[in-house]
This record gives structure tokens, C-alpha cells and sequence, in this order.
């Protein structure tokens, strides 16, 4: 069952127009909506940072919902990841689309963000 975060689940952000949590199989679930650039970063960082808050976070980043993404992304992504790490969690990316393989690939990131195709227990009940 998908839910959004509620009060006492990992510090929730609220909703905005680039970024959402919610908590699924396990994991908490930063969705990423629209554009993602230097204007809409600190939307996701946002999310993210309430994301990696606990001890040992499960942390997965749905970019399925992505227009576009930049470096400004790729950033927030990197930085929650080592927050992730350092608390004992871990970060994953969730994409199924070319361009964000190939923005991965080129900026050198492929091999610490392999992309999943989709939420692991997704659409089960």
C-alpha cells in the first residue's frame, strides 16, 4: 500500500511542486516532479534531508516523473547519498529513462547511482 509520509515518519516535508515523500515497502520514497535545476534543487534537497534525518535510511529517489535534470540535481542527489552512507542507509535511484542513464553515465555516476526501473514491490498489495 502506498502512503504519503505522515507525523513520525522520518521528519516529512510537505509536498511541493518538485518533490513528495512517501513511505512504501520499507522505504521512503522521494519523488521528484517537473523540472529539477538550480531554481527547484532545494525543493528535493528539501525532501531529502528529511529523508536521510534517521538512523540507517532506506532511501529511494523516483526520477520516472522527471522533465528535466541537471547538475543542480545531481548534487542534492550526491550529498544525500553520503548522508545516507554516513548514517548506516543507503540512497538509490529509481529512473527508467534514457536521458538520465546518459546524464549519469556522463557525469560519472553511473556505477554509485545504477538506476532501479521501478519501487521494488511496486503495484503489489
Amino acid at each position: 500500500m502506498t502512503r504519503f509520509a505522515e507525523d513520525g515518519d522520518h521528519a516529512p516535508s510537505a509536498a511541493n511542486a518538485h518533490a513528495r515523500t512517501r513511505a512504501e515497502g520499507g522505504f521512503t520514497v522521494v519523488e521528484a516532479l517537473g523540472e529539477i535545476d538550480l531554481a527547484t534543487a532545494g525543493f528535493l534537497a528539501e525532501h531529502l534531508d528529511a529523508a536521510t534525518t534517521g538512523p540507517r535510511p532506506e532511501v529511494l529517489v523516483d526520477l520516472r516523473y522527471v522533465d528535466f535534470f541537471d547538475c543542480s540535481g545531481l548534487r542534492v542527489l550526491c550529498r544525500a547519498e553520503a548522508r545516507a552512507r554516513e548514517r548506516g542507509g543507503r540512497l538509490r535511484v529509481v529512473s527508467d529513462q534514457p536521458r538520465i542513464r546518459r546524464l549519469l553515465i556522463g557525469a560519472g555516476l553511473w556505477k554509485r547511482f545504477p538506476p532501479l526501473s521501478g519501487i521494488p514491490g511496486e503495484g503489489r498489495e
